[in-house]
C-alpha cells in the first residue's frame, strides 16, 4: 500500500511550522481520514475541527496546498507528491489546524432579522422568489469565502467589512418578497459592501456553489446605488429635507 507525505501545520497563536507524516494511501481516502490517522497513529493532539464528515456542517475548513477547502471532500489521490495542509489565513489560529471564527458570530448578530408586513406569520410567494432566496440558504458556514476574501485575509478589512458570507445572509433578507426592512444603510456603512471588487474569489472556493458575487453582492450593491445615488431619488430627499 503506497504512502502519501501530509505536511500538517503545528503550532498555536505564537508560531508553528508544518510536520511530515507518512499515511497509507486507501483508495476513496480524504484528506480528513488521513489527519484521523495522523491522530490515532502519530499525533493524537493534533488539533482539528470536524462533526458530520459529509460536507454539511462546514467545520473542517482548512488551506490545503494553499486553497481553502474542506478537508471531508479532498480526496488524496486528487494531489501528487506531498500534500501540505494549514489552518485558514484570515482567522487567528487557536491551535494546529483550529481557528478562531468568533468574529463571524459577532457579524452575525449585527443583521437585522426578517421582518414581514404587520408581523405577518403566513403568506404567499412565487416559486422564482423561493428558488432565488433558497440559493443563499444552502450556506453550510465553512467560511472558506470569508477566508479566501482578500480584504479580510490580506488587508485586515474586519473593522470595515462583512464579507461574502455575510452579503448572502443579507440577500436573503433582501430579496425576500415578503421583508419590509430595508438594509441599504447598513450595507453602505457597517457592512462596507463597497470595499468588495468582485473578483469572484468567493465564489471559486464555494463547496455549496452558490453564486455569491452575481445573485448576492452586485443585487446588493445595485440597491445601494439606487438609494444613494440616483439622481432622482438624491432630488426627492433635498425636496423631503433628508
Amino acid at each position: 500500500m503506497p504512502d502519501v507525505v501530509l505536511n500538517v501545520f503545528r503550532g498555536d497563536a505564537s508560531g508553528g511550522s508544518t510536520k511530515p507524516y507518512a499515511v497509507p494511501l486507501v483508495t476513496g481516502m480524504v484528506v480528513l481520514d488521513a489527519i484521523h490517522y495522523i491522530q490515532a497513529h502519530y499525533d493524537g493532539d493534533l488539533a482539528c475541527r470536524w462533526n458530520c464528515k459529509a460536507a454539511r456542517c462546514g467545520s473542517c475548513s482548512a488551506e490545503i496546498n494553499g486553497r481553502p477547502r474542506l478537508m471531508c471532500k479532498a480526496r488524496l489521490d486528487e494531489y501528487g507528491g506531498e500534500i501540505t495542509v494549514r489552518p485558514m489565513k484570515a482567522f487567528p489560529v487557536i491551535k494546529d489546524l483550529v481557528t478562531d471564527v468568533s468574529y463571524n458570530y459577532k457579524v452575525a448578530q449585527q443583521v437585522p432579522a426578517f421582518q414581514p408586513a404587520n408581523g405577518e406569520a403566513a403568506f404567499t410567494m412565487f416559486q422564482p422568489d423561493v428558488e432565488r432566496a433558497q440559493e443563499f440558504r444552502k450556506c453550510i458556514e465553512c467560511f472558506l469565502c470569508q477566508n479566501v476574501c482578500h480584504v479580510l485575509r490580506d488587508h485586515g478589512g474586519r473593522e470595515v467589512y462583512f464579507g461574502p458570507r455575510f452579503m448572502i445572509k443579507i440577500a436573503a433578507l433582501e430579496l425576500h418578497p415578503m421583508d419590509t426592512h430595508s438594509r441599504t444603510a447598513l450595507l453602505r456603512e457597517t457592512a462596507g459592501i463597497g470595499y468588495c471588487n468582485i473578483t469572484k474569489c468567493c465564489e471559486e472556493v464555494c463547496p455549496e456553489h452558490i453564486h455569491i458575487t452575481d445573485n448576492a453582492i452586485i443585487p446588493l450593491k445595485e440597491r445601494v446605488a439606487d438609494e444613494y445615488w440616483d439622481p432622482v431619488r438624491f432630488v426627492i430627499r433635498k425636496l423631503a429635507g433628508r
